[in-house]
């Protein structure tokens, strides 16, 4: 069956301001419920995650300021938010959807956390609308609990996974394979193991194609046991910080190539959800929902 992490919280504890398109995460469970592509019986609430897990992945004293909302203006800043008590419980409960998801991806092949793909967040600091790694937080807590020997993160967002590449620069057991506007935000890049930069306006045959060349050759240089798969919808040409070029059914035909290599492969596969911004929210649920169907089609 099927594992979906989600949580009311997800689209609430946000200022105003970000609701749109933060709706997503209650509109997606809705759409899917509605159209019969999952019922309530695959979503799973997580639970806030311990301390401990944040710590493993996460510097103390940054964790330390956080829980205490005691960062300065300027790296609230840098996180986007006005930070709260809220947001930050908010965002542990996030973290713990991919850790969950990812332990329930061992058991059924797959899984999903609504939220997630919070790959700007660095070890000791946030940025881009991410506080906390949910995907290096996972993947440490599988490695160390010997639920893994080879992670491979393959982030499709439009941003680079910057955060994430930085956390792992120095863990060998983790490869980062990210691919992303190369001049969209972040301006400074992180050296990811693998970075593939896209042009403005990279079209869906472009962007297949080089996913499709890059890809295999990942998997097969990697070997990994399992996938962490950061699924952002904000490479739409609809989409309002993403500057590529790509429809909706070039980023299905997308998710249907890393899903079906994870299958083909037999190597387990968490996703996160990750950044959709355009204009019309029908848009970003669309595209996520596409995803779910895909699962489902694929491993079910």
């Amino acid at each position: 069956m099927l594992k979906i992490a989600w949580s009311e919280i997800y689209a609430h504890s946000l200022p105003d301001k970000h609701r749109f398109p933060m709706e997503k995460y209650n509109l997606l469970p809705e759409q899917l419920l509605y159209e019969g592509t999952i019922s309530s019986d695959n979503f799973f609430e997580p639970t806030p995650l311990p301390e401990s897990e944040i710590i493993r992945t996460h510097d103390q004293g940054y964790w330390t300021k956080l829980k205490q909302q005691r960062l300065t203006r300027q790296e609230e800043r840098k996180t986007g938010f006005p930070l709260s008590e809220a947001l930050v419980n908010r965002e542990i409960i996030i973290m713990n959807g991919t850790v969950q998801s990812a332990k329930f991806a061992l058991d059924h092949e797959v899984s999903f956390n609504i939220a997630g793909g919070t790959h700007h967040a660095f070890t000791d600091r946030g940025e881009g609308f991410c506080l906390l790694n949910d995907i290096a937080i996972a993947a440490n807590h599988l490695l160390d609990n010997g639920l893994a020997q080879k992670v491979l993160v393959v982030d499709l967002d439009v941003h680079q996974g910057n955060g994430t590449a930085e956390i792992f620069s120095k863990e060998n057991r983790v490869f980062t394979f990210s691919m992303h506007g190369a001049s969209n935000y972040p301006m400074h890049k992180e050296t990811s193991d693998l970075d593939i930069g896209l042009a403005d306006g990279t079209d869906d045959n472009t962007y297949l194609n080089l996913l499709d060349k890059h890809l295999k050759g990942v998997f097969a240089h990697v070997e990994p046991d399992f996938i962490f798969f950061q699924s952002g919808v904000d490479v739409l040409a609809t989409d309002k910080l993403g500057r590529l070029g790509m429809t909706i059914e070039g980023c299905k035909a997308r998710d249907r190539k890393v899903l079906e290599l994870c299958k083909q492969n037999d190597v387990p596969v968490a996703v996160s959800m990750g950044g959709g911004y355009s204009e019309r929210i029908a848009h970003i649920v669309e595209s996520h929902a596409n995803t779910y169907r895909l699962a489902q089609e694929i491993f079910f």
